[in-house]
Order: structure tokens, then sequence, then C-alpha cells
């Protein structure tokens, strides 16, 4: 499946910060993904690295990227080892840019056939001070380093030395995917967009008695109809009792009459991923009780949103939604009233755990759940890390009320997650999946025209 490089231009830049944050005269190499076989002689669909293409644009599999830093006036280089031409293979699995036009393509200084891969490292390791690359994360990877490094230490009587150093090449590739250029943001709003669409189609189609992966096949024809290449994840279709079930995937389920159904589905159009969620009633009304939950999730996202501004931690947000939701669940007694007095008093000793015990978000782009530290790794008690204008993260506080001795009964087996794609912004946050129905008013007039 054809898969669009993002601009050439923000690769080879990004390749020129990496350089220039490695030792100088230093070598990173990074691999991509290996094709993974499903069964039989059937492969699962090829989906690239996202550090590979992160840096290089380039979807194809059995591709190596190597990036030489700069050292005193020799520049920085960038080469890259991919598959021959072969237009034999080409009849049967289609295009190979080869080397020669995959240089051309994406901008590299040289690029080689991948057989050349060992003979060309152990040239190109010799007499550098350091390897960068993923140390521990993949065996194969490991076990060629070692063949460079013998290769190179092999010559050492002819004066060649290996590098005297190894670094963890992602631990600097998390930092950058962190922030989110003007390209990068406009590709996930329109990721987020066609999930957002893909969400009220749903709508649209949820009646009583429809199962849970009719639904989810409404999602996904939406999702490929303009033209993303994949979901970004396994969607979750939860109906009834099954939406307090977090990561539930089996959508086999009929949707009964009275129930919610909680769908958390996004696409991943280009390499970059939507997440969303939303939770709507099967028969196009809220009731009572629904309506209850639903408003109080909804405004602790309000409040979510309110507190996402650059500055202030990260876990800002989700303490904001926490205080409004251990409020909310105190005035419905789904907290004890007489035994905590306050929300604060009841965040303390985890009574909300009971009905919302997962995060209010996470960081999104290339992966769905992206890369980067969530805490600040330089000081002593690693406190959660600041937000920066340029980050992308979900906003998805939820709640989910069990069957349990106390807990008033009309709000059993209702679970409800709302979710949306944000940026951070210079003033704010910038919310890319707004195009999603959400207010209780909305979605029933939106479910109620079909």
């Amino acid at each position: 499946m054809t898969v669009v490089a993002p601009a050439v231009s923000a690769c080879i830049e990004r390749r020129a910060r990496l350089a220039a944050r490695m030792e100088p005269g230093a070598v990173a190499v990074l691999a991509t993904a290996p094709e993974t076989l499903r069964n039989g002689d059937s492969d699962y669909p090829y989906r690239h690295d996202s550090y590979f293409y992160y840096l290089s644009g380039f979807a194809e599999p059995e591709s190596v990227l190597v990036l030489v830093a700069p050292l005193g006036e020799q520049p920085a280089r960038s080469i890259l080892f991919c598959r021959e031409k072969n237009p034999e293979r080409e009849i049967w699995d289609g295009y190979r840019y080869g080397p020669e036009a995959a240089r051309i393509a994406f901008g590299f200084d040289e690029a080689w056939p991948i057989g050349e891969l060992d003979a060309q490292m152990a040239k190109i390791l010799a007499n550098v001070p350091a390897l960068y690359y993923a140390l521990g994360h993949s065996a194969a990877l490991d076990a060629q380093v070692s063949g460079w490094l013998k290769a190179v230490r092999a010559q050492g009587r002819s004066g060649v030395a290996a590098p005297a150093s190894a670094h963890h090449l992602p631990g600097i590739l998390d930092e950058m995917r962190l922030l989110k250029d003007a390209g990068e943001q406009s590709l996930m709003g329109r990721a987020a967009s066609i999930a957002a669409g893909a969400h009220a189609r749903a709508m649209r189609f949820t009646r009583p008695g429809v199962f849970e992966y009719e639904i989810e096949a409404e999602l996904l024809h939406e999702f490929r109809r303009n033209g993303a290449q994949f979901p970004a994840y396994t969607p979750i279709v939860a109906a009834g009792s099954n939406a307090c079930v977090l990561h539930y995937n089996q959508n086999n389920s009929q949707c009964r009459e009275g129930e919610l159904v909680l769908v958390d589905a996004g696409c991943e159009l280009d390499g970059y991923a939507s997440d969303i969620t939303r939770t709507w009633p099967v028969n196009g009304r809220f009731s009572a009780p629904q309506k209850t939950l639903y408003e109080l999730v909804l405004q602790a996202q309000e409040a979510a949103f309110a507190a996402i501004v650059p500055g202030p931690p990260y876990s800002g947000m989700h303490e904001a939604a926490v205080r409004v939701l251990a409020a909310g669940m105190l005035d419905l007694g789904l907290i004890d009233r007489n035994k905590y007095g306050s929300p604060e008093d009841a965040i303390a000793d985890k009574a909300h755990l009971q009905f919302y015990m997962h995060g209010t978000g996470h960081w999104l782009g290339m992966d769905v759940h992206d890369v980067g530290p969530y805490r600040d790794m330089t000081q002593p008690d690693r406190p959660s890390r600041p937000l920066l204008a340029g980050m992308a993260l979900t906003v998805e506080p939820g709640i989910y009320v069990r069957p349990a001795e106390g807990v008033p009964e009309e709000y059993w087996n209702i679970g409800i997650r709302i979710e949306d794609d944000v940026i951070v912004t210079a003033d704010g946050c910038r919310v890319l999946s707004g195009d999603a129905p959400k207010g209780v008013a909305e979605i029933e007039q939106l479910m109620e025209k079909h």
C-alpha cells in the first residue's frame, strides 16, 4: 500500500538536526521495520518504522539509514541502503525506487543496495568516535552491529579504531518527535478530520439491533474512502457493559435498546495517527442517568482543555479533569458523601479510581501513543514535564460504572469516554477533532435525522 512521504525538505532538516546533536564524526544507524508473516505465505500489511520514516520519508521495507555527523570542515552525510531495482519482483510486488532514484527523490547524499550494508558499514565505522542506534531494540540489528564492530576491530593492526562508545538513538529522536512542525500539524489535522467524519457516519448508522462489528465496518469504510491507509489501532466499539472494559475490542455484541455505545477509533494518514472517542445512545436519545454522566465527563474534558497551555506541567490537565469528576461522583452518590467531605478528600484516598482509572491523555503523532517522556528526567524528583507549543496530545476523561454495592443502580453498566486530539499553541490548545459530534443535543439531532 502506497504511503505518501512527508515533505522531503522536512526530512532533510530533521536529519541535519539529529546530526548536529551527535558527537562530531559519530555515526547513527536506523533500520526500518521488517515485513512480518501473518500465516502461510501471507504477510501482515507492511508498516514502516516510525523513527526511520520520520528521518527518511521512505516507506519501503529492507532499508537502513546511516547518518555521519559533521566533523571540522567535513559536512554531515546521509546514506540510504535499500532494495535494488528488480523488474521481475516488481511484476509481483510493485514499484521499487532502487538506490539511485531513492537518493534523488528523498534527498540523500549517497544510496547503496541493501546487500552492501555489511561491507560498507565496516568502512563507515572505521575511526569514528561513537555509534548511535536503538540499543537492545532488535536482536537482529544488535547482531549486525556486533559483526560490524568485529570487522572494524580486525583492522586494528593497521591503525583502524572501532567506535569507543554507543548511545541510544531513540532518546534523541523522542525529544525531536515530541514537537510537531507545521507540516505534521496539518497532516494530523487531516487525519483527525477523517476520523471525525467516520464517527459521525457511525452515529448515523447506529440503531438497536446492529452489531458492534457493523459499526466498526462503517468506521473503516469512511477511513479508507477518504484516503487514510490504515486504522491507527484496532477500533473499540463497545455497547452496554462492554464500555466498562477499557481495551475491549472483540466488537461482536449486539447493540440493544437503552444502551450507550462507546467508540474509540482513529485512522492513520501518511504515517500520522488520529485518536477519537465518542459515546452515544444506541436509540439516539440519552436517558436521564446517561445524560447526567455524559455531561459530567464533558465538563471534565473542558476543564482539562483549560489547563493546557505552555508552561504548566503535562499532569495539570489530568488533575483538572479528576477534580471535576470526583466532585460529580460525590454529588451523584457514586462516592460516599458521608465518608468524604470534599473532592480533594476523595482524590487523596483514590476513591475516584473505582470509576475513573486511567490517565486523561497521551502524546499523539506517528504512533498513536507517541514517543517522549512525560516527566522531566533531568530533575531528581522527575516532575511532570512542562507543556510546550507544538506538542500533540489527546484529552480523554471518562467514567465507568460497574455494578457494585452502594453504587446507585441507575448508573450500572454505563461506560463513557470522550476523547479529542489537540495541539498545544502559544496561548492554549487547538482541538483538531472538533468536527466529531460531541454535545448531547448535537448527537441526538444527528441521529434523529437518520
